[in-house]
Order: structure tokens, then sequence, then C-alpha cells
């Protein structure tokens, strides 16, 4: 029994907790700069148009369903264990330090995977207007990203909010284009219809539905950035939830609404076949319009890199205090 105390014991409390500093407007920021609605919406939305043509907007529409009822257990989670260090801590706390060390475990990979990867992307972007090297471009970014979150956690807000902006901004003009411009009824949103680059009719059926459905639910992923902030969070028994949910829900007005607007304003089914969003916008305002987005991008994902080392920093900060690794680890 007295093994079975040691591994599920609660970790000790850390007497370096952070101040509460963030309301929930600079926690939606630095949540919102995490999903990435820019990125989203011209990454990882046009290879979903090409599997599931005017139907994308239902699957965004069920993933969206499918993500609040996460968004809702993140609040709750984030609610009652309002600490730094996001699944990790949480998982430490409700089922004890060894499945906490399997989730640290898995969360170190994703801090040296993930920001350098997503920062590599940066260059193909910057590419409209200036041709760099890749990996120093990639290594420029984590470099700054890096300097940016070691500023305190309101000036994080303050520099990623500026980000947002530019990502709002391209999405809110890529909406006015596509309504000005539309080719479209409304109806064949409900009336879901294929067309490949062939041009041959293709059925929008259950198994193509669902299939989306997993790459629907990616594109608002990032909501769950919020508990990683909880400990920093004023009030944090009514702000931890609402800063999850207003930043999913922004999230999806921001990628769902140029997304219909896309969809009804395409030129031709090919140009929708095709899935490249920047040659449609093109089309719409001529290359300074495509340009501007095109950098929009590149401005997200230095966003998401920038809140990505912030939130990981918050991982390690919480790690050594809790003592799941013998002593010379634990720094």
């Amino acid at each position: 029994m007295s093994g079975l105390h040691e591994t599920t014991a609660p970790p000790t409390p850390r007497p370096d907790k952070l101040p509460r500093v963030l309301t929930v407007f600079g926690g939606v920021l630095l949540t919102l700069s995490c999903i990435t609605p820019g990125s989203s919406l011209f990454i990882v939305v046009p290879p979903l148009v090409q599997t599931q043509g005017t139907g994308v907007v239902v699957t965004l529409a069920l993933a969206a369903l499918v993500s609040a009822g996460v968004a809702l257990c993140y609040g709750e989670l984030g609610t009652r264990f309002p600490v730094a260090g996001g699944e990790y801590s949480i998982v430490a706390r409700v089922l004890g330090r060894g499945a906490g060390w399997l989730t640290f475990v898995l969360s170190l990979g994703m801090i040296v995977v993930v920001p350098p990867v997503i920062a590599l992307g940066t260059a193909d972007y910057l590419s409209a207007v200036v041709h760099l090297d890749t990996p120093a471009t990639g290594a420029v970014v984590m470099l700054l990203a890096t300097v940016t979150a070691v500023l305190d956690v309101r000036s994080n807000a303050l520099v990623t909010g500026t980000f947002l902006g530019i990502e709002i901004l391209a999405a809110a003009l890529v909406a006015v284009f596509g309504f000005a411009h539309v080719h479209r009824s409304p109806g064949t949103l409900l009336a879901p219809q294929i067309v490949d680059t062939a041009g041959h009719a293709l059925p929008f059926t259950l198994s193509v539905l669902l299939t989306g459905l997993a790459v629907g639910i990616f594109t608002f992923q990032g909501f769950g950035s919020a508990v990683y902030l909880s400990e920093e969070l004023q009030r944090p028994e009514r702000s931890v939830v609402r800063t999850v949910l207003w930043s999913l829900l922004a999230a999806v007005l921001i990628v769902g609404v140029p997304t219909v607007a896309i969809v009804l304003g395409a030129g031709s089914d090919a140009d929708l076949a095709r899935g490249d969003f920047l040659a449609i916008v093109e089309s719409w305002g001529g290359p300074a319009l495509a340009t501007f987005v095109g950098l929009s991008v590149a401005a997200a994902i230095v966003n998401a890199v920038i809140v990505m080392v912030l939130q990981n920093a918050r991982v390690l900060h919480v790690y050594a205090p809790y003592r799941f690794m013998r002593p010379p680890v634990n720094m």
C-alpha cells in the first residue's frame, strides 16, 4: 500500500507560483494565437476542400461542435486545477505521478519537435517578397520566439495580439472579396457536391464526412493552451473556461466565415478541386492581396511558435518542483 501511495500521491505545493496578471482578453489573444486561425485557413482547410468539396462547411460545423465538447472538458479541468503545465499538471494531479511523468515525456517530444518544424514553413510564405534559406529562417524564428517568450506574459499577449490582428485582417479581406464574387447559391452548402480536378462528380458519403471530420477537428485545435496559462489568469474560477470557449468561438468564426466565402466565390469547381486558396484570392483582388495573405500566414506561423515556446516553458517550469525524477535531475 505504501508503494501505491507513493505512486499516486499528489504533487507537493510549489513555492514559485506565477503571478495572476492575465485578463480573459489577454488569455484569448495568447490561446487564439496558438490555434493560428490564419494558418489553419490557408494550410489545413485547402486539402480538406479537395476531399470534401462544398461539403467542407458542413464538415467544419460538425468539427466545431465536437471541439466545443472537448473545450468544455478543458475548461472544467483548468478551473479545477488552475496551475501552469497544461495537461501534464492536470494528469499528475488526477492520475498520479506515474501518469504525470508519462504525460511529461509526451509533452517533451512536442516541445522538441513541433515548434521547429512549424518554424521551417515561414520561408515558404515569405517567398512572395524575398527568397530565404529555409533552415536559417526557421532558426531565426525560433530565436526570436525564445527571446519574446522571456518577456512577461502581458508583453507576450501584446506581441502575439499584434500578429493575430494581421491574421484576422487577412481573413476578413478574404471574406469580403469572396462574398463580393459569389458564383454559387448558398443552398450548395447544405447539398454538398464534390468535383475532382478532372471534372468528375463524386458522392459526399458518410465515410467522406468522417474522414474530413478528423482534419476539421484539428483545424480548431489549440484552445487547450488556455490551461497552460490558468495559473496566470485572474479569477481562474471564471476566466479559464471563458478563455477556452471564447478562443474556440473566435477560431470558428475566423476560419469558418472566409471558408464559406471561398466556397461560394470560387470561379469554378476546378478551382475548388485544386484547393489553391491563394490563387482564388488573387483572382478576386490581384497579386497585392494574395501577397498580403501569404505574408499573414508567415505571421501566423511566427505567432504560433512564440506561444508554443511560451507554454512549453511553463511545462518545464513546473516539472522539477514536483520531484517526479530522481534528485540529480530535479534542479
